[in-house]
């Protein structure tokens, strides 16, 4: 793939992991680099992920449901503040072991641009870099939340706002 344009594009992002399981982390870092990225950041909670988004400005961010110190859903809510936080339109694809519905649901409200269950497969990695890169969504304020522009309409209204 490395000599489509499609193929440089992904070989041109900066793609930070944050999960704080170390194997899923190695795992998720072997398919990206067999995608062809070349840059790849890691890091293990959320406090070390909003440090790494303004330090490195990745452009793509891989964030797991479950982190310690602040979770994958209050990392979000801190990303999507325009004018507070220096990258609020960060792509991202919130990764989660538990593929309700429900869960899926509060991931794109918060802002997901896309939810994968794990795990993960270096096939589905690729088609959402690719469906980024092809097809980039603007991000718009929907209540209170700032959000990718939805593919079809989102709900809103029931989703309670964290402290």
């Amino acid at each position: 793939m490395g000599g489509t344009a499609i193929g440089r594009a992904i070989e041109n992002l900066a793609i930070l992991i944050a999960d704080n399981n170390a194997y899923t982390r190695r795992l998720t870092r072997s398919m990206l680099v067999n995608l062809g990225v070349k840059a790849i950041y890691e890091v293990a909670d959320g406090i070390a992920a909003l440090d790494a988004i303004r330090h490195v400005k990745p452009d793509v961010m891989m964030l797991d449901w479950d982190l310690p110190t602040l979770s994958g859903c209050e990392v979000m809510q801190a990303i999507r503040s325009p004018g507070i936080f220096p990258q609020p339109n960060l792509p991202v694809i919130m990764m989660t072991d538990i593929g309700r519905r429900s869960r899926v649901t509060e991931a794109l409200r918060f802002g997901a641009h896309e939810v994968l269950v794990k795990p993960l497969s270096p096939k589905v990695i690729q088609q959402r870099l690719i469906g980024m890169i092809l097809k980039p969504r603007p991000m718009v304020q929907a209540g209170r939340y700032y959000i990718p522009l939805p593919r079809r309409p989102v709900d809103i209204s029931g989703l309670s706002r964290a402290a």
